[in-house]
């Protein structure tokens, strides 16, 4: 179980003259999972093979339970990752491709068989340990590229994305599966790259928000850390509320009506939104971006009676997706020209064209500067 600290880490591709990496300042506690998770190109794995020791750091300190490592190779970093693709050796049983990092290192052969059982045992391999690569489903080869990591008893695990390759239903099962490795090594700390932000809100500890883009330049690599529920109910800019929620969430323009303490008065075409933030640092009159989350917003006619009758907005039904448990509107609104997704239960009965009026308590809304701010939620949400 480690500690690992980013100070000011940055990587930058001399070749290319680009930079992935910017500023990215950062702690993993002991024991954590934690997720890092962003758009294409943002830098989560060029972050997680610096930790391993396959990437150089071209600024900054990497830290492993307070000792400086950038320059250490990985086979003293105490680390183990499991890769996007199993990388198994086809020749091998399972019990051999799990023991042979521990035989290349000489270990003794009554522990690297005890150990070999522990993490069978632990993944549910142990009736699966004599067959070959070839004889077993995708979620197999990845459990036993992980029980491979297990065996090594490192101090910090890295998982490359391991699920992308599964098919829906597997990476269901697999990810259910790493949690509950996670819960049964108790102490071992783990950082996890993936692209699916289900997989991030579902798996960790701590969320790493990645950004890329110009933005990293001036702002730096990391968007937002947090809890999943932080990132969910009090993302930091427009970027991270975005990103993190499935559908994404809906944002209309807006001016700032007025400000108290504890609630916002903003403009959004004829309607007026009563929002709960502190929204003081702004002028009246100032451009704002209101955030409606998809699964937050109602029918105006089914909104409780406590939401201010002013909290509504037309809208006209263009396209529905129909999900089963839920369906999924595309609205047309006179504010933007994007669609606004609303999300309802699966029996609605509206249909194409029909005319509707959204509502949203001013609790649920979120409300954004002209950089793409988040302004402060006055409202105790789950974290």
């Amino acid at each position: 179980m480690s500690q690992i600290e980013f100070r000011q880490v940055g990587k930058r591709y001399e070749a290319a003259q680009a930079v992935t990496i910017q500023n990215a300042n950062l702690t993993i506690d002991k024991g954590e999972f934690c997720v890092f998770v962003g758009p294409s190109g943002c830098g989560k794995s060029t972050l997680l093979r610096m930790v391993a020791g396959l990437e150089d750091i071209s600024s900054g300190d990497l830290l492993i339970d307070g000792e400086r490592v950038n320059d250490l190779p990985p086979a003293r970093r105490g680390v183990a990752m499991v890769f996007q693709s199993y990388a198994l050796y086809p020749h091998m049983t399972v019990r051999e491709n799990m023991a042979f990092g521990l035989q290349v290192l000489r270990a003794n052969a009554a522990d690297i068989d005890r150990k070999v059982r522990h993490a069978a045992s632990v993944l549910q391999l142990t009736h699966l340990l004599d067959r070959l690569p070839k004889e077993l489903s995708g979620g197999q080869r990845q459990r036993v590229a992980i029980g491979r990591a297990i065996v090594k008893e490192p101090r910090v695990f890295l998982f490359d994305e391991p699920l992308s390759n599964l098919d829906a239903a597997l990476r269901v099962q697999t990810r259910l599966e790493i949690a509950k490795l996670h819960h049964d090594l108790g102490t071992a700390s783990m950082i996890y790259v993936t692209h699916d932000q289900v997989e991030a809100m579902t798996l960790a500890d701590k969320i790493v928000l990645l950004r890329s883009g110009p933005e990293v330049q001036t702002l730096g690599s990391i968007a937002q850390v947090g809890t999943p529920m932080d990132l969910y109910h009090r993302p930091a800019s427009r970027f991270v509320a975005e990103f993190i929620g499935s559908p994404k969430m809906n944002v209309l323009p807006g001016v700032l009506h007025s400000a108290s303490e504890h609630t916002a008065q903003v403009r959004v075409g004829e309607s007026l939104f009563e929002v709960s933030v502190d929204a003081r640092r702004l002028q009246p009159g100032a451009t704002v971006q209101l955030g409606m989350r998809p699964e937050h917003m109602t029918l105006a006619s089914q909104a409780p009676s406590a939401a201010p009758a002013d909290n509504t907005l037309p809208a006209v039904v263009r396209h529905i997706e129909k999900l089963g448990e839920c369906s999924l509107l595309y609205l047309d609104t006179a504010v933007t020209t994007s669609p606004t997704t609303l999300k309802l239960e699966g029996t609605t009965t509206l249909g194409h064209g029909d005319r509707i009026g959204l509502a949203a308590q001013p609790a649920v809304l979120h409300l954004f500067d002209a950089e793409g701010l988040a302004l402060p939620r006055t409202v105790e949400l789950p974290r």
